[in-house]
C-alpha cells in the first residue's frame, strides 16, 4: 500500500495476457446477454492476478472497454471492494480483520504481533517488499474471530503467537495451514469433535 504522500507510478496501458483474454472471455460468457457487465468483479481479480496483485488505472480501463460500460462505473467497483489492491502489495497481503466480532476478540494483538513482526505499520509494505500490511472491515469468518486473509487465505482463532508462526512460515517460503489455528472444525464450538 502506499503512503498518502508517495504517488505511484500508474501503466499507461494494459491488455490481459492471450490466456487471460481466453480466461476473460469465459468468465463474460457466464453471464446473461445484457448483462455481462456483472462480470466486473472477476476481471478486475483477474487483472489483479496478471498485474503484481495490484490494479492500476490502466487495467479498470481495460476492463471497463471490454464490458463497454462507463469507466467511472469500474473505478467504484475498485475503489469499494478491500479486495481490490489500487497500489502495490508485497508478495503476501496480510490483511487482519479489525471489525467488531474481530476487535472484541483481540484483533489489536493480532496487529500490534504483525507491527513486531514485519517492522512495519498498516499500509505500509517491508523494505524487501514481502509483505504489506492492512487493517481490514469484516471479513466474514466472525465465529472464528480473531482472523486474517494472507493472499487468498484465511488464518482463523489467530494469537498473537499463532500469527508470528504464519508469517514466520510464509517468510522462509513455507505454506502454513490455512483456517482455524486452534484445530477447530469450519465454524464449530471451540472444542467440539468430530
Amino acid at each position: 500500500m502506499q503512503s498518502s504522500a508517495t504517488p505511484v507510478k500508474q501503466p499507461k496501458e494494459f491488455a490481459f495476457t492471450p490466456e487471460n483474454a481466453e480466461k476473460a472471455k469465459r468468465i463474460i460468457a457466464c453471464y446473461p446477454k445484457g448483462r455481462e457487465r456483472s462480470a466486473v468483479m472477476p476481471l478486475l481479480d483477474l487483472a489483479q492476478r496478471q498485474h503484481d496483485n495490484w490494479l492500476p488505472i490502466a487495467a479498470m480501463d481495460h476492463v471497463a472497454d471490454m464490458l463497454s460500460v462507463p469507466r467511472v462505473k469500474v473505478y467504484e467497483v475498485a475503489s469499494f471492494y478491500t479486495m481490490y489492491n489500487r497500489a502495490p502489495v508485497g508478495r503476501h497481503h496480510v490483511q487482519v480483520c479489525t471489525n467488531i466480532s474481530c476487535c472484541l476478540s483481540g484483533s489489536d494483538g493480532i496487529v500490534q504481533a504483525c507491527r513486531e513482526k514485519l517492522g512495519i505499520n498498516p499500509g505500509e509494505t517491508t523494505k524487501d517488499g514481502a509483505f504489506t500490511l492492512s487493517e481490514v472491515e469484516c471479513l466474514g469468518a466472525c465465529v472464528n474471530a480473531p482472523m486474517a486473509q494472507i493472499d487468498d487465505d484465511y488464518y482463523e482463532d489467530l494469537s498473537p503467537e499463532s500469527m508470528g508462526r504464519v508469517l514466520d512460515a510464509l517468510a522462509n517460503g513455507q505454506k502454513p495451514m490455512p483456517g482455524s489455528q486452534i484445530g477447530r472444525q469450519g465454524s464449530a464450538k471451540k472444542g467440539a469433535t468430530g
